[in-house]
């Protein structure tokens, strides 16, 4: 089906990356990684929640919250970073990305394009300086907490950078080569 100048039509309510087999794959992992890294904060809340009213009300705080909440942030954080950039909601500054929209679209694809490729460079070398980290972490059987107290392995914990670094580059990558089509398309 095209539309009236000749284009496919796209349904509003998918998003641009499903529309291709590659793109509906990676999007399809990175909404599955963002579904778990939502249901993790609902999980983190009610770990926090408990603690406080167990420290609060009843004198017995739950030992680790701490230093599972603090390790927590970052897996949520790589988790669901691929979807926001498939999605278009990496935060940024955009107000002049908003002036060329309507003047110069091909200049405004160029600068995604650019945004995109710089964002995979910067995921893929947290890729690179967390894999060493995740190998040792793996091997060493390393633990964070107070042992004897509260220990918990690092491993999944760094795995999580590492598997969000690898899709969040992938990702950009994926945006990166659909704005330059754009600007192709455009000029």
């Amino acid at each position: 089906m095209s539309g009236d100048n000749g284009e496919p039509k796209t349904d509003a309510l998918v998003p641009p990356f499903a529309q291709a087999p590659v793109g509906a794959l990676l999007g399809g992992v990175a909404a599955a990684l963002s579904s778990i890294g939502t249901a993790w904060i609902g999980g983190l809340m009610l770990l926090v929640v408990a603690d406080v009213v167990g420290r609060n009300f009843l004198n017995a705080p739950i030992t680790g919250v701490s230093e599972i909440a603090a390790r927590s942030v970052v897996a949520i954080v790589f988790l669901q970073v691929s979807a926001a950039i498939l999605q278009r909601r990496l935060t940024r500054a955009d107000f002049i990305l908003r002036r060329l929209e309507g003047r110069a679209p091909r200049t405004q694809a160029l600068v995604e394009a650019l945004f995109s490729l710089t964002g995979a460079v910067v995921f893929a070398l947290v890729l690179w300086a967390s894999w060493p980290k995740l190998a040792d972490a793996w091997a060493g059987a390393e633990f964070f907490g107070v042992q004897g107290v509260f220990t918990i392995p690092t491993w999944p914990f760094r795995g999580v950078t590492v598997l969000g670094a690898a899709l969040a580059a992938c990702a950009a990558l994926y945006v990166a080569a659909q704005e330059l089509r754009k600007a192709r398309a455009a000029a």
